[in-house]
């Protein structure tokens, strides 16, 4: 009976002193791309339904290239939201490879901004169903402008941040 206890009190004490390993940075990379893609995507849509905005995820994704009346729908919007988040995982490579080590919010701020025009005025002949860049209104521009840069914010703050902080850490940790 007191070996049982001093085998169990052996136990915890091992679990207790045992170190979670750590998840890798790039890792971390990839769920933040895809839950801002997720996010932020949503956040576009809704500003679709509210009339902020003239396209939305699913405009971009599916109904450049499936023209069917689901695509239309709140089923389209969804599968279009999962497309982007999917997508996203790519910019958050890119993010990762070329500005992981940038402090502050402007690198940030400025990948985003260089998504939107990459996406709306280079890539734009891609996406059939989106209008010419010229024929936007404005609050289209002023709103998908804006969205950008808050998923360019939450996606390349949030990956310089781990990297960062990882690097830090691993400084300070004992050899």
């Amino acid at each position: 009976m007191e070996q049982e206890q001093k085998d169990e009190k052996q136990n915890t004490e091992l679990e207790q002193n045992q170190r979670e390993q750590p998840v890798p940075v790039f890792s971390k990379a990839l769920v933040i791309g895809f839950v801002g893609g997720i996010l932020w995507s949503f956040v576009g849509s809704i500003a679709y339904v509210l009339n902020f905005s003239s396209v939305s995820a699913a405009t971009f994704v599916l109904r450049s290239w499936i023209q069917e009346e689901w695509t239309s729908g709140w089923m389209g919007e969804f599968i279009g939201i999962l497309a982007v988040g999917i997508l996203s995982l790519g910019t958050a490579i890119i993010y990762f490879s070329l500005l992981k080590k940038a402090k502050g919010l402007a690198p940030a701020i400025l990948f985003g901004v260089a998504l939107w025009f990459l996406i709306f005025y280079l890539f734009n002949p891609v996406f059939s169903a989106v209008p010419e860049f010229d024929q936007f209104e404005s609050n289209t521009i002023v709103t998908t402008l804006c969205l950008f840069i808050l998923y360019g914010t939450f996606v390349g703050y949030s990956i310089s941040y781990e990297y960062l902080e990882n690097n830090q850490s691993s400084q300070n940790a004992p050899n």
